[in-house]
């Protein structure tokens, strides 16, 4: 991805954020040379392994799994919050933009094998999902349906070989036109402004 030096995000914290904060991940292969992507969810296991892992499913039926068989590497894409930036709000000469966030992962993936360790992954991705829920939904899997399910899908980790994090939030401007930017956002009626106008006040904060 193109990273300028001013838009790259290294601080681990904020970069796992972004990917727990929005976990429905691309997650992209190339087979033949013919790219292949598909919209997966993601659990982010920061402590294995030297750089963390990825964890997820997908479809038995979805052909992307057996990609992985390959050994090449994969990327699995975050996506972040992102705005329309009027150049109205500067208080010097701009063009429109767009700022957003996103992170790029790359790693090298390997299939769940294990019965166990698959129905454990559906488990804790249940867990994440319905635990702040006022009467979160269980997972009762025995017999003939946990047998169907399990077949269903095919479970997956890739283990993380490097990241990188693009918050473009308008570090290339002066600081009035940040803060300008920012004010604006947080101002706007659009949850998806507001919130890309939050993560650059945390910017225009840590750089005061």
């Amino acid at each position: 991805m193109y990273l300028p030096e001013y838009f790259e995000e290294t601080n681990p914290k904020r970069i796992s954020a972004l990917i727990e904060g929005h976990p429905l991940g691309t997650l992209v292969t190339a087979l033949n040379g013919i790219p292949f992507a598909s919209h997966l969810p993601f659990l982010h296991e920061r402590g294995a392994g030297s750089q963390g892992r990825l964890v997820g499913h997908m479809a038995r039926a979805n052909p992307q799994w057996r990609h992985f068989s390959s050994g090449a590497e994969v990327l699995a894409v975050f996506q972040g919050p992102h705005a329309y930036v009027s150049p109205s709000w500067y208080a010097s000469p701009g063009v429109p933009t767009w700022n957003y966030a996103v992170v790029h992962v790359r790693g090298r993936p390997a299939i769940i094998e294990g019965e166990a360790e698959l129905e454990g992954l559906l488990e804790r991705l249940t867990h994440v999902h319905e635990s702040s829920r006022p009467n979160p939904w269980k997972a009762e899997l025995s017999g003939g349906r946990r047998a169907k399910l399990l077949g269903a899908i095919v479970g997956f980790e890739i283990e993380i070989t490097s990241m990188q994090a693009k918050f473009k939030l308008s570090q290339n401007r002066p600081p009035e036109d940040r803060r300008r930017v920012a004010q604006e956002l947080r101002q706007s009626g659009k949850p998806t402004d507001a919130a890309v106008g939050e993560w650059m006040a945390g910017v225009v904060d840590r750089e005061s």
